[in-house]
């Protein structure tokens, strides 16, 4: 009776259990690709902190704000700041100021386009270029003050050349080369001479003629265009030059006004670009003062995300640096003296989030626990004392209270669909926000994704995140799509809730993974400076490991693997299909750079060096020396007006898979720049389906994927 008792009890769980396995859906088309409710929900928005006990709240059903206290959860209809009610636009060439709701006021009047308008701090003058000078007007009486009057086609004044524009002071800039000092006396700006810079040119193919455009390019190895700082007083008069040589073979990063806008703060760089020095300049004088001197072996990098961080004190500043392999806060005097590392050991820091001068505390987040995941921390000035404040193992963003008594926590990792918590600065949990978690998450079977690490033969884990199809069979064998970057410092695998963007292949039976390489960050600088003169080598070794690593498992069909990128993921991608051939299947590339020397002096020389330096790095880098290896299938998509990987990088290659008769696709988007979108985007989605289903599914596309 007993046993009798017991095989239906097992019956009615296992039957029990199908059912339910059963009922499980998959994910649709319309909740993958067009936002229907899935997996998650949306919860409300956080966008800041009205004080240091309020934080501002979206309501998502709404749309209202609220200010929100974090003791009692009451909500109060919350209305920001005003914005400056100051507008500047410019129509038809000139610019124009309104106030509020009153009528624009016309401030200039000239054929010539006015660019980049710029109201003073005091809000007396707005600066701007023309024509390559630079300019202010004076906004009460409309009395325009011209500061440089030598621009030519190759000499700006005030407005960047496109070395410049792309990689120091970034495309967000729109080419503005100029500062106003927080007092409005003065405007510092650099000065470009491009006239030895080579002229690059890049034809546009609308019209009946089609037209050319024009850019002074450096490749790596040309040179450089020649720059200069200077200062001119808001009320016009001579300009006062820094001092520096321009002829010199030197960068200058993005400078900013000192904590008391006595002096502007000029970040220098050697043309070998492994020597980084700060200077304070004098607007009155031109005279400059070192305060802050590095040199690293490989590289050092420019201040792109907050070098120094000027003290309220007046006597010191905070210093990131990755001059010992790993990036980490150190504490200077204002004259340049270091006073004590902040933090240490084999780990990264990535920015400060709030600076405690009284008590003389730091927060800031840093990849500690795990390469792949982001926590806030708190230590003293003097390092001691450092503590973790957020929780579990997850990957957190985190927006802290204006007086640093609190803070808020977004977090996830793969398993785990975003969540929100409210702290203490000790990091004691006030209380839970929101869970994006959908009610009916359990109802779905989906694939699943998890953080791996792959090992390398000389010690290396390379960490990874896999998705696996639904229903993951390892008696059956399955493609995989291998998503990567793969530049310096520049890794994509982060331990966060995917969202539902993988599911479609994952429905479909595709495997997808992304990895990152030893030089991808996840392991320092120290990682990252074995790319010094060997673009390419470390990246297709590690990339190569994990194919093989992949193609061991009884669960993969080791005749197609495809890997897929952008850009440098481009480049990698041509590189796995040439010298990597003998592991990869399938390439599908964007924009590839295709050799080295056909790139631009300053990201290309900061790893390589130049070509005359380096000439066997350059070779070893090339996909064009392996193009004699090529096989497999690869397409490779180019937008025929990139001004940043010239679509000349895939002509070279093209040139060369035609001389070694190897077969291969290409798709050129006419207009495109560095990427394509607009009417460009159904077709641009439609080829990677059409890809995905002939080479790895053997199937057609669904219909419905092509609309």
């Amino acid at each position: 009776m007993k046993k009798l008792l017991l095989f239906i009890l097992i019956l009615s769980f296992w039957f029990a259990t199908g059912t339910a396995e059963a009922q499980l859906k998959k994910l649709s088309q319309q909740q993958i690709f067009n936002g229907q409710p899935s997996l998650t929900k949306s919860m409300n928005y956080i966008t800041g902190w009205a004080d240091d006990s309020h934080y501002i709240e979206i309501d998502t059903k709404d749309r209202k704000a609220y200010a929100v206290d974090v003791k009692s959860g009451a909500r109060l209809p919350y209305t920001p700041p005003p914005k400056s009610d100051v507008d500047l636009t410019i129509n038809n060439n000139d610019i124009y100021i309104q106030y509020g709701k009153t009528e624009p006021k016309r401030l200039t009047s000239n054929t010539e386009e006015e660019k980049n308008p710029t109201l003073s701090p005091d809000g007396k003058y707005v600066a701007f270029t023309r024509e390559n000078d630079l300019y202010a007007v004076e906004v009460a009486t409309g009395k325009e003050i011209r500061y440089t009057t030598d621009a030519t086609d190759v000499i700006y004044n005030g407005w960047s050349s496109w070395v410049y524009y792309e990689e120091i002071l970034g495309r967000a800039t729109n080419y503005k080369a100029f500062w106003w000092a927080p007092d409005s006396e003065h405007l510092a700006f650099m000065r470009f001479d491009d006239t030895k810079v080579p002229v690059f040119p890049i034809n546009g193919s609308t019209g009946q003629h089609g037209y050319t455009e024009k850019t002074r390019y450096p490749k790596a190895g040309d040179p450089n265009p020649e720059v200069k700082v200077g200062f001119v007083k808001t009320s016009g008069g001579p300009v006062v030059w820094a001092d520096f040589n321009e002829k010199d073979d030197q960068y200058f990063g993005t400078p900013y006004w000192s904590y008391d806008g006595s002096n502007l703060m000029v970040q220098w760089m050697n043309r070998g670009q492994d020597n980084l020095k700060f200077y304070a300049v004098n607007p009155a004088s031109g005279k400059k003062k070192e305060i802050y001197d590095e040199k690293q072996p490989s590289w050092v990098d420019l201040d792109y995300d907050g070098r120094i961080e000027y003290l309220q004190d007046k006597k010191h500043y905070i210093l990131k640096s990755d001059k010992t392999g790993w990036a980490h806060f150190y504490l200077y005097t204002l004259d340049g003296m270091p006073v004590n590392p902040i933090t240490s050991g084999k780990w990264q820091v990535n920015n400060l989030v709030h600076i405690d001068e009284k008590n003389k505390v730091v927060y800031f987040m840093a990849r500690k626990e795990a390469s792949t995941r982001t926590d806030l921390y708190r230590v003293d000035y003097n390092g001691k004392n450092l503590k973790r404040l957020t929780f579990g193992s997850y990957n957190n963003q985190v927006q802290m209270s204006a007086n640093g008594s609190y803070f808020i926590t977004t977090y996830s990792n793969v398993s785990t669909p975003t969540k929100r918590t409210l702290l203490d600065s000790n990091g004691k949990i006030i209380k839970e926000l929101g869970d994006s978690k959908s009610e009916d998450f359990a109802k779905y079977t989906f694939g699943k994704t998890e953080m791996i690490t792959i090992p390398t033969d000389d010690g290396y884990n390379l960490p990874a995140f896999i998705t696996y199809p639904v229903d993951f069979d390892q008696g059956k064998k399955y493609p995989v799509v291998m998503s990567i970057y793969g530049g310096p410092n520049a890794g994509n695998v982060t331990d966060t809730w995917k969202g539902t963007g993988s599911q479609w292949w994952a429905n479909e039976g595709i495997i997808q993974i992304s990895v990152d390489h030893r030089a991808s960050g996840q392991f320092g600088k120290e990682g990252v400076a074995l790319m010094h003169r060997n673009l390419g080598k470390w990246e297709m070794k590690d990339y190569t490991t994990a194919a093989r690593w992949l193609k061991a498992k009884a669960w993969v069909d080791n005749k197609k693997l495809l890997i897929t990128g952008h850009s440098y993921g481009g480049y990698m991608t041509c590189l796995a299909l040439t010298k990597g051939a003998d592991d990869f299947d399938f390439g599908y590339a964007g924009a590839p750079v295709t050799s080295w020397e056909l790139y631009d002096t300053n990201y290309t020389e900061r790893f390589m060096d130049t070509p005359q330096e380096n000439p066997e790095g350059y070779k070893n880098g090339s996909v064009l020396t392996y193009a004699d290896n090529y096989k497999g299938l690869l397409r490779i998509m180019h937008g025929d007006m990139d001004d940043n990987v010239h679509m000349q990088n895939t002509i070279q290659l093209v040139d060369k898979l035609q001389n070694a008769n190897k077969h291969f696709e290409l798709m050129i988007y006419p207009g495109g720049r560095h990427g394509w979108g607009g009417t460009k985007t159904p077709h641009d989605r439609a080829e990677r389906f059409r890809f995905y289903y002939q080479n790895l599914l053997s199937k057609p596309v669904p219909e419905e994927l092509l609309k």
